[in-house]
Order: structure tokens, then sequence, then C-alpha cells
């Protein structure tokens, strides 16, 4: 093997290794977040009881992932268990026997060995586009994002299927080649993404329509160049093929559940009527994808409390998501993105493929913006992975210091990500404070997803044995399991709160008047996590 290859193997193995070595330290240290233990109980349900009653507003590829790591755990599961899913997973992590701890590392594994492989996507999309180095440039910026480390190492469903989609837009640009091969594998990869997230849906019609593009460009490049009307209808054709051939990965992963479907619509689903309620109706996939897709509405209509730059609100400002990217992406990340897209339509050779990156990445943000949940980045975690490629490009700027400015700003979206280790979730770039100061402008899955119960329960051990603790928690983990003895600080009057009053910074962010006044009334004297702050009261 040439030196020069060999180096260059190197580098990605040690990419690679270090964002795999963040992942699971962040496994291994964070307890259950907010809605790890209801995919981790339906992985559960799907696997022993063959059964699709819960969890259906997502679909079950992602959690079936999640089963081949807790097959491992032999976990026990009550098939007469009368709770909902939420009590489900409390149940299954915290009140049958089991340990939580091996059971949410064999279900968190799978996910990061899924987020490791789509690396190498990124890696091979970026080669294609602007060669080696601009691979490289990808690959790094992709495995030092503190978003994807953050919820690549979680059990949840947004990287699995931010990676699926970018993997099929990647096999559809290749396509442009090897139409033959690439395009099945295509629909294999678009039917594994609207297997996991329903919200990978919008994107659907632009793969469809580039998957006849790639196809079109194919047929042009043959020495014998068909005529215009078969080249239309060929292509027509291979785009519906591919959103056949996706409608079939859906089918296959509900059957691989229940081969029977066996299913019961749940009482109350709202009927939203016009275009979208003709939509579901149309849509070929099972009645329990459609009905989730009802389900996914009904909270599109709710009103949520939101949090953002100091402020606490009621709705859904349209501006949320796109300052929540500007506080949670690397300056130099948002830099080489804002580069790689300009590299992308001014250079000719580029604006094609410029097709198969952009136009996405603006639908998944126009789609949040305007939705309800106001959550977090984890909504948009498609652009750390699309706009990652786009910035790989500007390996292809000849100006002079282009590559050293561009190695400078990967140097610096590396040491971010290295110096907020292993506190990835909450991060938050320098311009607005750092990882320590996240909370202050953003909540929720930004900042405070309930992942570090373990790690306060051994802080208050070490550090205030014997104490007093008054709790206000947000998580799905259970605090005693982890050591933590308290006591409700809504149970009592307010002069009887003394000790130390542990509050979760999303309960800060938006606190009632009750709890606005135990906070001013104490005095801060400890943070756990980035997410939990302690008082002296």
């Amino acid at each position: 093997m040439p030196r020069r290859r060999l180096l260059y193997l190197l580098a990605v193995v040690a990419l690679l290794g270090q964002m795999a070595f963040a992942m699971v330290t962040t496994a291994v240290q964070q307890s259950p977040t907010i809605d790890e233990p209801v995919y981790v109980a339906t992985a559960e349900v799907y696997r022993q009881q063959h059964s699709l009653r819960y969890n259906p507003e997502h679909p079950p590829l992602g959690k079936l992932i999640m089963a081949a790591g807790t097959a491992f755990g032999g976990a026990d599961l009550d098939p007469n268990y009368p709770g909902n899913q939420t009590r489900l997973g409390r149940h299954l992590l915290y009140e049958n026997g089991n340990n939580p701890f091996q059971l949410m590392l064999l279900a968190r594994l799978p996910i990061i060995l899924l987020t490791l492989l789509f690396g190498l996507v990124v890696l091979a999309f970026a080669r294609d586009l602007a060669g080696p180095v601009g691979g490289l440039v990808a690959l790094a910026l992709y495995a030092f994002s503190p978003d994807v480390i953050a919820h690549g190492s979680l059990a949840t469903l947004d990287v699995p299927a931010a990676g699926m989609l970018l993997t099929a837009f990647w096999l559809t640009w290749r396509a442009r080649e090897r139409p033959q091969l690439c395009l099945p594998l295509a629909g294999a990869a678009l039917g594994a993404a609207l297997a996991t997230r329903m919200s990978v849906l919008p994107a659907v019609p632009l793969l469809v329509a580039l998957a006849g593009l790639s196809l079109w460009h194919a047929q042009g490049n043959r020495p014998e160049r068909p005529a215009l009307r078969r080249r239309l209808l060929v292509a027509a054709g291979a785009a519906a093929g591919v959103g056949l051939l996706a409608v079939v990965v859906v089918w296959l992963s509900y059957l691989a559940v229940d081969p029977r479907l066996r299913w019961t619509t749940p009482p109350g689903l709202p009927d939203p009527g016009g275009l979208k309620g003709l939509a579901v109706d149309l849509m070929p996939f099972p009645q329990a994808y459609r009905d989730g897709m009802l389900i996914q509405f009904r909270f599109e209509a709710k009103l949520f409390n939101g949090f953002l730059l100091g402020e606490a609100y009621r709705g859904s400002p349209w501006y949320y998501m796109p300052v929540a990217i500007l506080i949670k992406t690397p300056l130099g990340m948002l830099a080489l993105w804002a580069a790689g897209m300009i590299t992308m339509l001014v250079l000719p050779k580029l604006r094609v493929a410029a097709l198969y990156l952009l136009p996405v990445s603006a639908v998944a943000v126009l789609v949040t913006m305007a939705g309800s949940r106001n959550f977090g980045t984890r909504y948009v975690i498609v652009l750390p992975l699309f706009l990652a490629v786009a910035a790989g490009t500007v390996a292809l700027i000849r100006l002079r210091w282009s590559r050293i400015v561009t190695g400078l700003l990967v140097l610096s979206v590396a040491a971010g990500s290295l110096m907020t280790f292993p506190y990835y979730l909450p991060y938050s770039n320098v311009a607005f404070g750092g990882t320590a100061h996240t909370s202050e402008n953003l909540h929720d899955a930004n900042v405070d997803w309930g992942q570090d119960l373990a790690r306060l329960g051994q802080h208050l051990k070490s550090r205030y044995p014997g104490e007093r603790i008054w709790l206000v928690y947000k998580g799905a983990g259970v605090p005693t399991y982890y050591g933590i003895t308290a006591e409700d600080p809504y149970a009592v009057p307010e002069d009887q709160v003394r000790g130390l009053l542990v509050v979760s910074e999303s309960r800060v962010a938006l606190a009632g008047p009750r709890l606005k006044r135990l906070i001013e009334s104490s005095r801060k004297i400890d943070r756990v996590g980035y997410s939990i702050s302690i008082y002296r009261r």
C-alpha cells in the first residue's frame, strides 16, 4: 500500500475512532433521556411479543435495530402490563428487576455503530464530489459534530433516519454512473429512512425526482443515446421504481414485527380533512403507519411551551430553529457549511450535485420552522450530515491560503468538540458562551433531556452526603435507583424548603411563580453536567 494511502486510511480510522470513544463514553455515563425508555420498551415488545400496539407514532425499523442489541440483555417484560408506553418504559428499566445501565447500553450500541457507518457515507459522498481531501474535511466535520455525537450515542431515531436518508441521496447520485446497482439500493435506503421516522416524508418527492434525473443522465452517457420519449419514460419508470421499493421496505419492517399485522386504531385520532387527510388516506403504507401520522398531526396541533434566548413563551416562533442552529453549531462548522454551499453554487461542475444536498437541507429547516415543537436541533440533525458533504467541496477552491483557512476552521471545530467532552448534548458555540451557558438560551433536548441523573446521584453522594435534598427533575429516570433520596418542594410550604434545591435546567427555563421564588431566594452553589443546578437554601 502506498504511503499516502496508508496515511489517509489512518486519518479516517483516527477520526472515527475518536468519535466512537466519545459516543461510547457518553452512552456509558448518561442515564436514559426522556424518549429512550419508550423506544427501548417498544423494541422489547416487538422482540418478545411481536406486537405493534406501542409507539405507533414512529415506524418500527429504528426500534428493531435497538432490539438487536437488547436481545443480548435477557430482559424480563410482563406481557400483560396495562400501562401506556411511558409507564412501560419505566416498568422495563426500573420495576421489573432488569439492569437499566446494561439495557440502555445494549440499545445504544447498534445506534452508535450505525452512526459510525454513516460517517463512511459522508466520506464517500464528499470524495465523489471533491476528492480525497474533500472527503477528509467532510468526515472531520461529521466526526467532531457535537450534535451528531450527542444523538448518535442515544437509543433514539434521529440519527438513524438522517443517515439512511443521506445514504439514499448518495446512492441516487452514484446512480448517474451505475443506475442498475445504485437505484434499487437508493430505494431500499429511502424505505429504511421512512420506516424509522415519518419526518423523512417531505424528502421523498425530492429523492424520487432526483432518481429520474440520475437515470436520465445515465442514459445520455450511452454510446447510442435513446430517443427523447424513451428516455423520459425510462427515467419516470426508474423514479416510480425507487418509490415502490421504499414502500416495500416500509411494509417489510412492519411484517418483521408482526407477520399478521394485527392492529387496532386508537380512539380519538384527529381527522385532519382537506389535503392532509387525503394524503394520509392515499399513503400506500400499513394502517398502523397511517394512524401514526394522525398521532403526529395531533401533536402538531398542540401549543407547547418554549424557551429561546432567555425568554419563555408559548407557541412556536418561526425563527426558533434558525437561531437554535446558530447557537448549537460550532462557528467553524457554520463557516465551512456556508463556504461549501457557495462553492457548490459557483462551480459549474458542482451545480447538479448541489441538487442532491442543498434542497433537502432547506426542506428540513423549513418544515421545522412551520412546526409546533421547539424542542431541539435534533429535528434538523440532517444538517451536520448533508452540509458536511457540501463543506467538503471547499477542497476544490484554488484561492491562496484557502487550504490553510479550511484546516484552521476544521481544527477549531475539533477543539470545541474535544473541550465539551463528555457533555455533548448541552453544547453551544463560544459566541453564545459555550456549553456552560447553553441553558441561558435554550432548553429541552438542546441542553437538558434528563441525561444526568446518574451523574447527579454520584455527585450528591460524594460532595453532599447526608444533606436534605429537594428535587425538581425533568426526565425519565427514577431518582431513587441512582441513590437520590429527595423530597418534593411543591408538597410543603415554601419556608420549609431548606437544604439543597436541585433543579433541572429545563425546569428553571420554564419555572412557574413558586419555583421562581424558591430559586430567587436560594444561592446557586454547584452544577452537574451543565443540565442540573444545585442551590443552597
